[in-house]
């Protein structure tokens, strides 16, 4: 486990920028306890465990691979793993939902001898867009949430017009894909721990209440920690460490940062009319991803329905803006290692078009 995490900090240039940036802070200003959102840290922590059970149970790919079965052409392939992973985002993740359905992709493409790189592209898009509208759906989202206590009736009617909008933009975009016959079958999934499905399950309601304050945060953090405990210590070592610590050091630099008065002034200056934020956390996004540009403008702004929407659009546009496709881009490029190059040019044409689309028809309603 020390190892993989070493490895992991390695890879992460997010995490150690924040690392460094946290640090820097606090040679000029001590930090405090109450920068760290522990509701988000512990939220965070709760959903890790229970969407690493449903991967260990194979309870996604089951039900997707059932659905999968009974499709026989390209088209309506690439459009059930859209739709899958579309729908999966708003409640496992943008980037769990990528990494349990883009392999199924590879799968299928293999079986048929397809090139799935627009396919992975639309799934990419569907798995940012399908996301924003649930609090649990990206890690900026559930921090947006909790930061400005974003009631969940006003959370949807920020986010649905996106989510409805991109819905039937992905729809369009899809008959892109050809729609030729195609032979292939997936090989059944099983649940042999049925209890543990059931347990986990039932486990993943109660996270839920919790995000949506029916429950208090640390009630279920302590549920979690025992049921985990009981029936699946080893779930621990799977959590995503690196992302929470990343938290943690964002909280801590935002934290310190606003207390340089200056800096407070001109930010907040910038940030100060809802449409200026929208832009900003658009642009932002394109260079540091929109989960540190979320933490990072919050500090600075009370326009809580523009910066929401800005960085769940920002996620598109770069590789980078949503990390989420940096996942689904090492996915395809680990298999089709000679089709780096190509993937991108086709990845940026898609998402840039998608992102100035977007942007545009939202600018309009700020």
């Amino acid at each position: 486990m020390i190892n993989q995490l070493k490895n992991k900090v390695k890879e992460d240039a997010v995490f150690i920028a924040s690392f460094f940036l946290a640090l820097l802070s606090c040679f000029i200003s001590p930090p405090k306890i109450e920068y760290i959102d522990f509701k988000v840290l512990l939220s965070l922590f709760n959903l890790m465990v229970v969407v690493e059970a449903f991967k260990k149970l194979k309870i996604l790919e089951m039900i997707s691979i059932n659905i999968l079965d009974r499709c026989n052409t390209e088209r309506t392939v690439s459009l059930m793993l859209m739709l899958i992973t579309f729908l999966f985002s708003m409640l496992v993740t943008n980037d769990v939902a990528l990494i349990t359905f883009v392999p199924l992709s590879l799968i299928i493409a293999k079986k048929t001898k397809v090139d799935p790189a627009e396919i992975v592209i639309f799934q990419t898009l569907a798995a940012n867009i399908g996301s924003s509208l649930t609090p649990m759906g990206n890690p900026q989202n559930l921090f947006l949430y909790s930061k400005y206590n974003i009631k969940t009736a006003e959370f949807f009617k920020i986010m649905f017009p996106f989510a409805f909008s991109g819905f039937i933009f992905l729809i369009l975009l899809n008959w892109i894909i050809p729609n030729k016959k195609i032979i292939f079958h997936i090989e059944e999934v099983k649940i042999e721990d049925k209890k543990s499905a059931l347990i986990f399950t039932g486990l993943f309601a109660v996270i839920l209440l919790s995000i949506f304050n029916f429950i208090s945060y640390l009630s279920a953090f302590i549920i979690t920690l025992f049921v985990t405990f009981i029936f699946d210590k080893k779930l621990f070592k799977r959590v995503d460490y690196i992302l929470l610590f990343t938290f943690v050091f964002f909280f801590i630099f935002i934290g310190n940062l606003s207390h340089f008065e200056y800096i407070k002034i001109v930010v907040s200056k910038i940030l100060d009319k809802p449409r200026s934020t929208f832009l900003a956390s658009i642009t932002l996004s394109q260079f540091i991803s929109n989960v540190p540009c979320a933490i990072f403008l919050s500090g600075f702004t009370t326009n809580y329905r523009e910066l929401l929407l800005g960085v769940d659009i920002g996620g598109m546009g770069t590789l980078i803006a949503s990390l989420a496709s940096v996942i689904s881009y090492k996915i395809y490029t680990n298999e089709y290692k000679d089709q780096k190059r190509k993937y991108l040019i086709k990845f940026s044409l898609y998402n840039f078009s998608a992102l100035i689309l977007f942007t545009l028809a939202f600018l309009f309603f700020i």
